[in-house]
């Protein structure tokens, strides 16, 4: 039975690999904002590949009326987008079963982050570009850090603004290739005014909010850390280590109606990207907190956090138990958890006890053992 077993792993894993050269080549293009340059790269980038003989195809761009950039679209193909009634309005969206059929060595996919219209295949672009990835069509795309799902707390501290659109920090670790657009901020600031990237009417308004000095530093500080760990985290990967370090498992704890859960499930997932680890959301639900005991609410609260965890590569584990430290503990030792990673107490007065309780057993467990407790704020 086990040979068999091990048989069937050994076939699968064979499968793993074939599909894996059969998938596409995936470069993204990222930048600390609108009008740096990522379009304009990426289209330099396939007359080149045109000029080499390579069927290259554009699958979406989108120039924003900026000259530069649709000088450079023309003389290259362009898959025409389809067109779909969506409350009244006719709207074009990427056409993904054209790409898919015509099956251009490389296409060029413009948005990454985009949201596509109701009734399409896929709700994201970036699931898009997967599939077509799958296909083995090589991909070149584009996107702005603030579109990371894992900094959405950070960029929306910076820029004061709600990012509704993001990607999964999963997406950036598909590609094979990840290339910083990089800009001093006066270098933006000059294109802004220049009209590289607005027209008039909207430069005062965008010198006023996003593009100021001291936001687009931090932005740029963003894109430029973020790609420095891609480019750490493909070393790990490709470059063999004559010792290996055990592997750190990270475990995030969540409870019912935690308000900073979606923090702690963001802050969690980066930690484990950078140390290119598995990670487990960790739900303890108390008899008080069946399902019918809370309200819809709550449950649908806690749901988008589960969904939120298992899009940003964590692994959901829900367990029923009065005895919330404890079962940490034992979770901990069962899944060989490295860290785990919990919110701040609140200290309200009628918390004070549950709360101190639950961390002074859990450290108390920490210093018999090898397990971190990392508490984010």
């Amino acid at each position: 039975m086990e040979e068999e077993k091990g048989k069937e792993q050994s076939v699968q894993h064979f499968l793993d690999l074939i599909r894996k050269s059969r998938r596409g080549k995936f470069k993204i293009y990222i930048g600390m904002s609108a009008g740096v340059g990522k379009t304009y790269r990426m289209l330099k980038e396939a007359r080149t590949l045109m000029r080499n003989g390579i069927d290259v195809k554009i699958g979406y761009v989108e120039t924003h009326k900026r000259k530069e950039t649709e000088a450079l679209v023309e003389g290259l193909t362009t898959i025409p987008r389809r067109t779909l009634f969506y409350k009244g309005k006719e709207l074009e969206e990427m056409d993904l079963d054209a790409i898919i059929t015509q099956k251009p060595e490389v296409v060029i996919v413009d948005e990454l982050a985009h949201t596509n219209i109701e009734g399409s295949k896929n709700e994201k672009r970036w699931q898009d570009v997967v599939d077509i990835l799958n296909c083995g069509i090589n991909v070149i795309s584009a996107v702005n850090i603030q579109h990371l799902e894992g900094l959405n707390e950070d960029v929306e501290k910076i820029t004061g603004t709600a990012i509704k659109e993001r990607i999964p920090d999963k997406v950036l670790e598909l590609a094979d290739e990840v290339v910083n657009i990089d800009l001093t901020a006066d270098e933006l600031i000059d294109r802004l005014k220049d009209g590289k990237i607005y027209d008039e009417k909207k430069i005062p308004l965008a010198l006023n909010n996003f593009f100021q000095t001291e936001r687009i530093l931090q932005l740029r500080e963003l894109a430029l850390r973020e790609v420095a760990h891609q480019v750490e985290r493909k070393i790990g990967i490709e470059v063999p280590k004559t010792i290996k370090a055990k592997a750190e498992i990270l475990m995030a704890c969540i409870s019912t109606n935690d308000a900073t859960a979606k923090i702690i499930i963001r802050k969690t997932a980066r930690l484990a990207s950078y140390y290119h680890s598995k990670w487990y959301l960790l739900y303890v639900q108390t008899a008080n907190e069946s399902s019918d005991k809370i309200n819809l609410a709550s449950q649908r609260h806690l749901l988008n956090n589960f969904k939120l965890a298992t899009q940003l590569g964590g692994e959901v584990m829900r367990v029923k138990s009065d005895h919330i430290a404890k079962t940490i503990w034992e979770t901990a030792e069962n899944y060989e958890i490295t860290t785990i990673c919990l919110g701040k107490p609140k200290f309200k007065f009628y918390q004070l006890l549950l709360k101190t309780a639950l961390f002074t057993q859990l450290l108390n467990k920490m210093t018999k053992t090898h397990i971190d407790l990392v508490i984010l704020s």
